[in-house]
């Protein structure tokens, strides 16, 4: 009965529902539930990485903290993928900070079982493979996004990315982890929130944003966005299905969710 509810829960995340019955039954018995908490840091720089997590309604963000203390966010991992890539790339630890961008539900994986896993050369590693090089995509478009647009350009994007990983329209967050996911100041982000929120598009208060035009996020969003999730459904096949247009206060469902079902 537990395997079965666990196993119900891990088609929440897309690598683990994207897996053979029998693959996904060799994994099952060495998944925990973990609670991943807003603001904890799941890994740190120079760190071994003993465990790989593959969050369901969670998100995490991978942060690079400069000497001075400044920080920038160079990807986001929700229930698209999995935190943890250099157990099974061979690296063992990075150079990044994995930080609860949004706080939520995961399942952790002992990183030696992953990493005796993916060595079985199954769809296993073809799937982990594929997310790396979506993720390098990911990490790449941030740096060029991070240099070239404004900060409400990427405070658009960087909604969009949890929202299509959360697939909810409610995101609990406070600014000032948003500015240092964006590299910038939290009165920047205040002002460009305040712009979305009078434009309709979002609302904000005490640390919880709602998505409420979707459409109109991604018009108002840089080209980077557009081009990560291009990549996603190149390499996973991924198919997009028509946009409907929906009542107000009714919130498009994200392709990923759509994949998933």
């Amino acid at each position: 009965m537990h395997n079965t509810i666990r196993a119900l829960n891990a088609d929440r995340n897309f690598l683990l529902c994207s897996l053979a019955p029998t693959e996904r039954e060799l994994l099952l018995p060495h998944l925990e539930p973990a609670t991943l908490l807003l603001g904890s840091i799941v890994y740190e720089p120079g760190e071994r990485v003993d465990y790989c997590y593959f969050p369901t309604n969670s998100v995490v963000s991978l942060l690079y903290t400069m000497r001075d203390g400044s920080t920038a966010e160079m990807g986001l991992v929700g229930n698209d993928g999995v935190a943890g890539v250099a157990t099974f790339l061979g690296g063992g630890s990075t150079c990044s900070t994995a930080v609860v961008a949004i706080a939520g539900n995961a399942f952790r994986l002992p990183a030696r079982r992953l990493q005796h896993e993916f060595r079985r050369s199954g769809r296993l590693q073809h799937l982990l493979l594929r997310y790396t090089q979506a993720l390098i995509t990911q990490v790449s478009q941030t740096a060029v996004c991070n240099r070239l647009h404004s900060v409400e350009q990427r405070l658009c994007r960087w909604l969009l990315l949890c929202h299509d990983r959360k697939d909810r329209s409610d995101l609990l967050m406070t600014q000032e982890l948003i500015a240092n996911m964006l590299g910038g100041r939290r009165e920047s982000v205040t002002v460009a929130a305040g712009h979305l929120q009078d434009a309709g598009l979002i609302h904000y208060c005490r640390g919880r944003i709602s998505v409420l035009d979707r459409d109109g996020l991604e018009s108002n969003a840089c080209e980077c966005y557009r081009t990560v999730e291009d990549e996603v459904d190149r390499l996973f096949g991924r198919k997009r299905k028509s946009t409907i247009q929906q009542p107000q206060g009714n919130f498009r469902r994200s392709r990923l969710s759509e994949a998933l079902n």
